[in-house]
């Protein structure tokens, strides 16, 4: 018996086999979870997930775009049709225009911050409010974020801003659906290559700060992210809502360079 033996879930946001929200249904897999997953409307974008997850055997595969009320209702009505009702939700959603993500914020256009708003940060907004009508008995909705949310990172630029409103909204989230026994918490991970993180660019030398800066001077993997994201949705993590919780080695408590300063300041003199 697997931990989540029984457990039925909707995964939204696998974009390639080096997704996070692709590391985190593996872990799902191995514990017994049976997951039914969305894609972006199209042909091309259903065969990019297809091949991702077809080897693991869905019980669901449905279009969805984020910013229309009616796909996420349909992709949830699907969910009911095929599972009856859901124990967890994975959200891994977001996106923002090229053109702001690479410009300094302060010269991020009205229509772009509003379209990444709207995707990166309502969508879990929205998802959350179908998925608690399928979760009867409580459930978990887990949602992926970063430290650019919290602290500048440079190069991270309008995703920062948006992810700063997603930490806002899990806990929002969660104290109106703490009384339906349902828990709203975020993952934050350290630098991991994905597509998302390659249009923000820079993810090598991020990779590297973490290994200098952290307390266990190294980076995360994928694989630790995936046992995270899958202890947050699973029932062991029941007492916990409305947290970010950070798998970054301890990167976010330094308030300094700590160790790679005086590595630094030893070589240089």
């Amino acid at each position: 018996m697997g931990l989540f033996s029984g457990k039925k879930g909707l995964i939204l946001g696998v974009a390639n086999d080096y997704s996070i929200a692709w590391a985190i249904t593996q872990k799902l897999v191995d514990e017994g979870a049976e997951l039914g997953f969305t894609h972006l409307p199209g042909e091309k974008m259903e065969r990019r997930v297809r091949r991702v997850v077809d080897p693991i055997g869905p019980k669901l595969l449905v279009p969805c775009d984020v910013q229309k009320d009616e796909d996420i209702a349909a992709a949830f009505s699907a969910a009911k049709e095929t599972f009856g009702t859901l124990d967890f939700v994975l959200h891994s959603i977001a996106f923002a225009p090229l053109e702001d993500l690479k410009r300094p914020f302060v010269k991020a256009s009205r229509e772009g911050f509003k379209l990444a708003m709207d995707i990166s940060v309502y969508s879990l907004v929205a998802v959350s409010r179908y998925a608690s009508e399928l979760m009867p008995e409580g459930g978990s909705i887990v949602t992926l974020t970063y430290y650019g949310g919290e602290k500048v990172v440079p190069g991270y630029n309008m995703m920062g801003v948006c992810k700063a409103a997603l930490d806002a909204s899990v806990k929002y989230l969660a104290y109106d659906l703490g009384p339906k026994n349902i828990r709203v918490n975020g993952v934050s991970a350290g630098p991991v290559k994905t597509l998302a993180a390659s249009a923000v660019g820079d993810s090598d030398k991020l990779a590297g700060l973490y290994e200098a800066i952290s307390p266990m001077k190294r980076n995360i993997t994928r694989e630790e992210v995936g046992s995270t994201g899958m202890f947050l949705l699973s029932d062991h993590a029941s007492g916990i809502t409305g947290e970010i919780l950070h798998v970054d080695c301890g990167y976010n408590v330094m308030g300094s360079p700590g160790q790679a300063l005086e590595a630094a300041l030893q070589a240089k003199g």
